[in-house]
């Protein structure tokens, strides 16, 4: 059920409309942000625009929350806080999530976005979500 719901994720018009893919490598999925120059906020630096860097992790976050167990709907943000560490550059975005805690309803999750290497991170995410995992109990 949850590969459905990340097909789902990707392809919804919020998401589709910034290009998120999402890529699996084992146990890890890893986010990408395609640079493009609708995305930048300050044309003076040039930066990226803030709140494309944070629905961008947010949009990880739910990503790995559907990799890490079966759900029978898509996440959904109770509250989110962002951490901008650095100016996003006018170059492609990669992110990765960590769940720290998923119980029945809510998860915790913790997403680092960065650009040219992953120690230098430009933004970070903590946030919990509502769930709704698949019953075993019936």
């Amino acid at each position: 059920m949850s590969r459905d719901l990340i097909e789902t994720l990707v392809n919804t018009p919020y998401v589709s409309r910034f290009g998120v893919r999402l890529d699996c490598a084992g146990d890890e999925l890893t986010g990408i942000l395609p640079y493009d120059e609708s995305l930048i906020g300050n044309p003076l630096l040039p930066a990226l625009h803030g709140g494309a860097v944070g629905a961008f992790m947010e949009i990880v976050a739910a990503g790995a929350l559907l990799t890490e167990q079966p759900l029978t709907r898509l996440p959904k943000p109770i509250d989110v806080a962002v951490d901008y560490l650095r100016p996003g550059r006018p170059q492609d975005v990669y992110g990765r999530a960590i769940v720290n805690r998923s119980g029945r309803r809510v998860a915790n999750v913790r997403v680092e976005a960065w650009q040219n290497r992953r120690g230098s991170p430009i933004a970070t995410l903590h946030g919990h979500f509502l769930i709704t995992p698949t019953s075993t109990e019936e």
